[in-house]
């Protein structure tokens, strides 16, 4: 099943409990993924994801916006992939701060507060949404 708006079930999986998966790829196509602190609920159609350290990923979204996130809920283990399109980055404002809050609650409770650091609230539009795992086991 594919969708466009994150829904409820969603959220908890966006606590940065279990660090998000996440895809870009260069203009030639070239891929990269990484691991993230957080995806952030924004709305129903946007979230946030932390830009830390991110320098081929920052690369790769000059050249091409569209990116994939996947997130999974730390209570049941259901995983989605997020298909996504970069819009802005934010470097200061009410989002921006909200992100860096959560991020030292996660850098606290992973004990690495000396190396998080929110460079940036990088604000994108949820294109398609897939369940990929119901947390209903095999």
């Amino acid at each position: 099943m594919t969708a466009n708006k994150i829904t409820q079930d969603m959220l908890p999986a966006m606590q940065g409990v279990i660090p998000p998966a996440l895809t870009t790829s260069s203009a030639d196509g070239t891929p990269n993924v990484t691991a993230i602190s957080q995806v952030f609920y924004v709305d129903d159609s946007h979230i946030a994801i932390s830009r830390q350290f991110f320098n081929k990923t920052v690369r790769n979204l000059s050249e091409n916006p569209k990116l994939t996130a996947v997130i999974t809920c730390p209570e049941t283990f259901s995983m989605w992939k997020i298909g996504l399109r970069f819009i802005e980055s934010q470097t200061e404002g009410p989002l921006y701060e909200q992100m860096a809050l959560q991020l030292e609650a996660i850098a606290t409770m992973s004990g690495m507060t000396d190396v998080f650091s929110l460079k940036s609230a990088d604000i994108c539009g949820v294109e398609s949404i897939e369940m990929i795992y119901d947390g209903q086991g095999v």
